[in-house]
């Protein structure tokens, strides 16, 4: 039997086997390939636990993606042996393709997954699992980076798992812990909602996942974990970080371009993202929107200095200013368009940047009036002292060039709800 498919899905997932009720409140998957030497004892064990410790109805759900060895006749024959347990099967490998295929069709309320080694103590799926079933998040993952997870595992996955999760942080913006942890959940309206723009069918899955969900504003509740590395792992950790890295770029890439519906989404599934309570007086975002223009700012600011150390010494100093103000002024602008302001797209972009432009005159105005003072009164100042000089007269600009963008931004076509949050 074929598993019904919600509209626009394509992989076919064959139901085989069935213990399970209709309609459980948890739906935890296992996805599996060729997996025979560990599947029969890790569904046992998570079987027991769900019956001891879950006070809802729950299925497992043994999701077998292409296995070549009796991965797949173990787990249809533990359908008869337990109850609560479904065995999928998908023709095609991919752990974030059978999770996004089983997830989108499932009857459940909320739906999850484990790793099939279980390197995850299980005591942590009740508080996982709890803020979705209150509504008060939409989607919950474990972490093995909070300070009071207790974690086993070698130098090695350490560093690569810290430092991916680095990546995430510095160059997405991510604002979650952990995003490889084996260890997460969602609700099922939300499921099927988002999982249709989720692209990757490996180990980038979660990642992805999560970019999207924070930039639509879903809430994210993280669970520290307890996890014990498992020395027989199959995953090659080298070319996952390769397809990791070129999962990153791709959707980094998508974000930038505006090619996801990200504003249909937030306005049909997403939260407030306005972070933190209100200010009384404050517009609503300015606190986020001015420290995200300030990153760029000093990003530019740095542009701007070498730039002009640069050209100074065959431009002189006027030329060298304006040259490098009006480079760092068009990537100022488009940054602070797509970065601080959160609008996305190219409608209206020339109008922007005519914008920036006329802000980039006012600047290269003030910067060049106080060049002029600065050779009326020291006509020896050194390259050096004249730098100093110009971002002074830069961070004066600062301000208006703040206002301006604010007020324009605000005004145009795809701004989100992100530039209020």
């Amino acid at each position: 039997m074929i598993l019904q498919a919600p509209p626009g899905a394509t992989t076919p997932v064959y139901t085989l086997a069935d213990s399970s009720v209709s309609t459980p409140v948890l739906d935890i998957v296992v996805p599996v390939h060729d997996e025979q030497a560990d599947v029969a004892s890790s569904v046992r064990r998570l079987a027991a636990h769900l019956q001891q410790h879950v006070p809802y109805p729950a299925r497992i759900t043994v999701a077998d993606n292409a296995s070549t060895d009796d991965t797949l006749a173990i787990a249809v024959g533990l359908v008869d042996e337990l109850e609560g347990v479904r065995v999928v099967h998908l023709d095609e490998k991919g752990r974030g393709r059978a999770l996004n295929a089983v997830w989108q069709r499932s009857d459940a309320e909320i739906v999850a997954y484990c790793d099939v080694d279980l390197s995850t103590d299980l005591n942590a799926l009740m508080p996982l699992i709890a803020p979705l079933v209150s509504k008060h998040s939409d989607i919950a993952i474990g972490t093995r980076l909070n300070r009071s997870s207790r974690v086993v595992r070698g130098p090695k996955r350490e560093f690569i798992s810290r430092s991916y999760n680095l990546i995430l942080r510095t160059a997405m913006g991510a604002r979650f812990s952990d995003a490889q942890c084996g260890f997460k959940a969602m609700r099922t309206d939300i499921a099927r909602e988002l999982l249709p723009f989720v692209v990757d069918t490996g180990w980038f899955f979660d990642t992805e996942l999560l970019v999207l969900a924070e930039q639509i504003g879903l809430r994210i509740a993280e669970v520290p974990v307890d996890w014990v590395d498992d020395p027989d792992s199959t995953v090659d950790i080298v070319p996952t970080a390769i397809a990791d890295l070129k999962g990153c770029a791709r959707v980094g890439l998508a974000l930038a371009m505006g090619r996801l519906p990200i504003a249909a989404l937030r306005a049909s599934i997403g939260r407030d993202r306005a972070a933190g309570p209100q200010i009384d007086g404050v517009p609503k975002g300015l606190v986020g929107q001015l420290a995200r223009f300030c990153v760029v700012g000093v990003a530019s600011t740095i542009a701007f200095a070498v730039l002009f150390l640069a050209l100074h010494s065959f431009l002189g100093a006027q030329v060298s200013n304006l040259v490098a103000l009006a480079i760092t002024a068009v990537l100022n602008t488009a940054a602070n368009r797509r970065f601080s302001f959160g609008v996305r797209g190219r409608d209206s972009a020339l109008r922007h940047q005519l914008f920036g432009l006329g802000v980039f005159l006012f600047g290269w105005l003030v910067t060049a009036g106080s060049l002029l003072l600065l050779h009326t009164v020291a006509p020896e100042a050194t390259k050096h002292i004249e730098l100093i000089v110009l971002v002074i007269a830069n961070l004066v600009a600062t301000l208006t060039r703040f206002v301006g963008l604010r007020w324009v931004f605000r005004k145009a076509p795809g701004h989100g709800a992100e530039v209020a949050a």
